[in-house]
């Protein structure tokens, strides 16, 4: 787990370097199929002689970008590059279908961007995906391997080699996503302190349901209907860590890996148990909506913002989602995070996501490029100085950027790294990509846009002042360590395609077992003390020993790296 660790807080250090400094030069050429040379590594344009040539590309697009073969910032990439790119594109609906069907067909393009494919199964197993091993280097991609050489190991696949690039998008607040918002105006009125304890939390819940007979004292939604909105992740952080969910099958198997590097799941551990059992004393207590496990998020949102404002807490990664600050700013501005509770034996953790922030599988070659060095080189602009805020905002420097802004400061109170001039827009726009293709958004980069350092953090333009203050003030503190957590999160797991097919159903039998087993345990629908050793049975014959077996057997491949 050290080794791991080591490796990717190493890259927060490379991605500093990687936006003070410019990319490389090299005083070599290299020639590629057809007879194309480039030019030398790190020089615009790549394409040598005023020759272009043409890449077919599949990625996904967005509502909020009109045409991307016509956009802006595709045409000034064109220019800079000298390749030019002909776009195949599926929607977020339709995207995987598409592009397996493009796959599986045979007829795919050179490139893919942006999205997530089964590189198992294209990739290692049937070859369609190219190695890039030999081609990612400090002379053919110099931003890339600057700001990812650390940490490589997270991009190699079962078979131990490289079929995609990194991507980063590191939101600090995203870091800490679950968050608990607590009305502080009614618990003036009340005359109570912020709980800091599972048993303070308990009694501040049954004063408010004194206070407010009607009240939702725990508001909440079915799993997966919001942003961390489900009240159970917050909660169980006051006995055990509440680990992420599976970044390898995207099912909440609640697996991690413990000191001695073992893969487990804290869903059979005795701590889980009392969890559910404290749970278990605020639904008696009336403080848990029954509704918390079904409801939608713009459900639970309608009950927030009702006239009596019925709802004392809610969890959600950010308070945006259920309030308008601008159409009830006095409410709005009444909730604030509340800090994970110390449990009975003083354990007080948040679920600290860090292996959220990078990605792998954002960028594919096929073997149907003849040119993969100059598809490296093309894509090696977006990890450059500037390559993200291009393609965020516009590739007019001066217009729809500026670096080093003079006298500003960034989320953190440092000197500001640049200042969007044209900011994001969720109307539809021809002048940039904004969310489609790469993000190369790493933590420093994210901190250092510029803001205003006496911003209203409860005024609409103020919201990401609010959540950086509530993650640092609320959260951090309590970050998953070796002193007080025997449990860490598990990384994105490279399993092979066999495996994956071999326990994917598994997974989805556990993932239903542990979630209606909890609604069970915490409604009192089952019985905590005489159903808990069936409970384990039934996830013991589901497969669970299977899954945390193949979990280990990958974990293992990748911690030999």
């Amino acid at each position: 787990m050290k080794s791991l660790l080591k490796k990717f807080t190493a890259v927060t250090l490379s991605i500093v370097m990687v936006l003070g400094m410019t990319a490389c030069k090299e005083k070599s050429s290299s020639t590629v199929s057809q007879e194309i040379t480039l030019t030398d590594s790190g020089t615009y344009p790549i394409v040598a002689d005023g020759k272009n040539i043409t890449l077919t590309c599949f990625t996904m697009t967005m509502p909020n970008v009109e045409d991307l073969q016509t956009n802006d910032f595709t045409k000034f990439l064109e220019e800079k590059t000298g390749i030019h790119i002909e776009f195949e594109t599926g929607t977020r609906d339709d995207w995987e279908d598409k592009l397996n069907m493009s796959l599986q067909s045979g007829d795919y393009p050179d490139i893919i961007m942006g999205v997530s494919p089964n590189i198992a199964k294209y990739g290692v197993k049937e070859g369609i995906f190219i190695k890039l091993d030999n081609y990612i280097n400090e002379k053919n991609t110099p931003n890339y391997y600057s700001m990812f050489k650390d940490n490589l190991d997270l991009s190699r696949e079962s078979d131990g080699s490289i079929y995609s690039l990194l991507s980063t998008n590191d939101c600090y607040h995203c870091s800490y996503g679950r968050k608990m918002w607590i009305n502080t105006k009614y618990l003036a009125d009340m005359g109570c302190e912020i709980p800091q304890t599972t048993q303070e939390f308990y009694d501040v819940c049954k004063k408010f349901l004194e206070y407010k007979p009607n009240g939702i004292a725990i508001g909440g939604t079915a799993p997966g209907a919001g942003w961390y909105s489900t009240f159970q992740e917050w909660l169980m952080g006051s006995f055990l860590l509440s680990p992420s969910k599976s970044y390898t099958l995207n099912v909440n198997d609640m697996t991690a890996v413990n000191k001695e590097g073992k893969i487990v799941t804290a869903a059979t551990d005795d701590r889980y148990k009392k969890y559910l059992e404290y749970c278990n004393s605020l639904y008696k207590l009336g403080a848990i909506y029954d509704g918390d496990f079904t409801q939608t998020q713009e459900q639970l949102k309608t009950i927030v913002n009702q006239e009596d404002a019925p709802v004392l807490c809610f969890p959600e990664g950010t308070i945006s989602d259920y309030i308008d600050s601008a159409a009830n700013p006095d409410l709005y501005k009444q909730y604030a995070t509340l800090s994970p509770l110390e449990g009975p034996d003083g354990t007080r953790l948040t679920s600290y996501f860090k292996y959220s922030a990078i990605s792998s599988g954002n960028f594919c070659i096929t073997d149907k490029c003849k040119n993969p060095e100059a598809a490296l080189r093309w894509v090696d602009f977006f990890y450059s100085k500037t390559g993200d805020l291009c393609s965020q905002y516009g590739a007019d420097e001066g217009v729809d950027w500026k670096l080093n802004p003079e006298g500003k400061v960034g989320l953190n109170g440092e000197p500001a790294l640049y200042e969007v001039l044209n900011p994001y827009s969720a109307e539809t726009q021809n002048h940039d990509w904004q969310d489609i293709g790469i993000r190369v958004a790493p933590a420093a980069y994210r901190l250092g846009q510029a803001v205003d350092p006496n911003i209203d953090p409860y005024a609409p333009e103020g919201l990401e002042k609010l959540l950086y203050d509530s993650s640092k003030k609320d959260y951090e503190p309590y970050t998953q360590n070796e002193s007080n957590s025997d449990l860490d999160m598990i990384p994105e797991l490279k399993i092979t395609d066999e495996e994956s097919t071999n326990v994917s159903t598994i997974a989805v039998e556990v993932e239903k077992i542990i979630t209606e087993s909890s609604v069970g345990f915490i409604t009192g629908a089952k019985d905590i003390n005489t159903e808990w050793d069936s409970y384990k049975n039934s996830l013991d014959k589901s497969g669970l020993k299977t899954l945390l077996d193949t979990y280990q057997a990958a974990y293992d491949r990748m911690m030999k790296k």
